[in-house]
């Protein structure tokens, strides 16, 4: 699963474990989410407002299939902050700088005390541009993705 919602993910059994003590951060400098318009779904591209890189709240597994080892991770997403509501109800759960350490310090921890301190966690620095809907394939790569989308 790419996404898992850090509201419940402290009371389910596949996630539970992983808040306790495999947690990670994904580096990102941007995100897409498709803004609905009547019926249809305009991408956008979301970065911070200073276009830097910042990290996801994510959590980490190993896994063993058919003789083969695969690590997985999912980001962890939360309800939509005031500038994201308006183009999507939910949102991946974007550590400040100042909060990453604690987050990846490897101690084992209580999935509530987890939960509570994902729900403290907040960024208002936001900003959004249409993009074509190239993005809309996985299998598109390149400058095209990030391109503004210029009607």
């Amino acid at each position: 699963m790419i996404n898992a919602r850090s509201e419940t993910a402290h009371e389910k059994p596949s996630f539970k474990h992983l808040l306790a003590n495999k947690r990670c951060l994904i580096i990102a400098d941007s995100f897409y989410e498709w803004e609905r318009t009547g019926t249809a779904k305009k991408p956008k591209r979301i970065m911070t407002k200073e276009r830097s890189l910042f990290s996801f709240a994510g959590l980490w597994d190993k896994w063993e299939k058919d003789g083969q080892v695969l690590f997985t991770c999912t980001i962890l997403t939360k309800k939509a902050n005031l500038f994201m509501e308006a183009i999507h109800e939910r949102m991946p759960v974007i550590l400040p700088k100042a909060m990453e350490p604690s987050w990846i310090e490897p101690v084992r921890r209580d999935p509530q005390e987890v939960h509570d301190f994902l729900q403290s966690v907040s960024v208002d620095d936001l900003q959004a541009y249409d993009v074509r809907s190239y993005v809309n394939s996985a299998k598109n790569e390149g400058e095209l993705c990030i391109q503004p989308l210029v009607e």
